[in-house]
């Protein structure tokens, strides 16, 4: 019998799930958790194993944060991946349960997104700067300082991309290897 970790890898290479949403405002298409999840199904009962998803709210921050973690168990073992989001309050024409609703959908699709290595970067909502290429070709990237580091550091272990820390800090190649060590590890 498979161990749950060659179950998952098999899952992880073969997953392909689709974009169904679309959004005219930025015109491009994206993925939502439903759409991982559905993708997901066949190979539940095909490699006996089940996913479910938790979430937390994790206290202390000055934003409400919301911690997902998506999990893969085969009734024994269990693997997960987490992603952590902050629920944006000032979301005009939104009300608070909705700011929430947001945030916890969100965090569903990048724990899940994280659990089956499907790459947010090919996604255009990771990726799309609704009108503001300019200003953001213009911005130079910081230098990471080390307090940005220990951040970066806890963010990884909250499940976060590294492409995310790239893509606002200049990360030498040292840092890079330090955090891909610590997402390899979580």
């Amino acid at each position: 019998m498979k161990k749950l970790n060659q179950k998952l890898a098999v899952i992880q290479t073969k997953l392909k799930a689709k974009k169904s949403s679309y959004n005219s405002f930025g015109k491009y298409y994206f993925r939502k958790a439903e759409d991982i999840l559905e993708a997901a199904k066949p190979f539940l009962i095909e490699n006996s194993v089940s996913i479910t998803i938790t979430e937390e709210v994790i206290p202390g921050y000055t934003v409400p944060i919301v911690k997902s973690t998506a999990i893969i168990s085969d009734g024994e073992n269990s693997i997960q991946a987490t992603a952590v989001v902050g629920v944006d309050l000032n979301q005009k024409g939104m009300q608070t349960a909705q700011q929430f609703g947001a945030a916890s959908t969100y965090g569903k699709k990048y724990a899940l997104g994280n659990l089956f290595l499907i790459d947010d970067t090919e996604d255009a909502d990771a990726t799309n700067t609704h009108g503001r290429a300019s200003q953001i070709v213009n911005k130079a990237k910081a230098k990471m300082t080390e307090d940005q580091y220990k951040k970066a550091i806890e963010f990884i272990k909250g499940g976060g991309a590294i492409n995310a820390i790239e893509s606002k800090y200049t990360v030498t190649p040292d840092q890079k290897s330090g955090l891909t060590r610590i997402k390899i590890s979580n």
